[in-house]
């Protein structure tokens, strides 16, 4: 029988430690970002609507929202995209002052 090869094969675990796994952290799900902050991609597999794999760990800026999901532009080669993110899988990233 064949298996399946959909968005979400191999993901449920992906990056979720033991310890971990099941839980769903309301604070993550409830935070709110403004628009030019920048922001650091991490997926929990604890929820759903993950971005895609390949964006694990990539860093950016929040350039809009829509509804309680967030655009964030990242650079992906050589091009800009536009992600739509929502925040349970966005991390804040502490810059430092120039």
């Amino acid at each position: 029988m064949k298996g399946s090869h959909g968005f979400r094969r191999k993901s449920r675990t992906l990056r979720v430690k033991p310890r971990d796994r099941g839980k769903v952290r309301i604070r993550r799900y409830l935070q709110k970002f403004e628009e030019g902050e920048a922001v650091s991609i991490n997926m929990d597999a604890s929820y759903r609507n993950i971005p895609h794999p390949r964006f694990q760990g990539r860093s950016g800026k929040v350039i809009a929202t829509q509804g309680r999901a967030y655009y964030v532009k990242i650079r992906d080669g050589g091009k800009m995209k536009d992600l739509l993110i929502s925040p349970e899988h966005l991390i804040k990233i502490k810059q430092g002052e120039k």
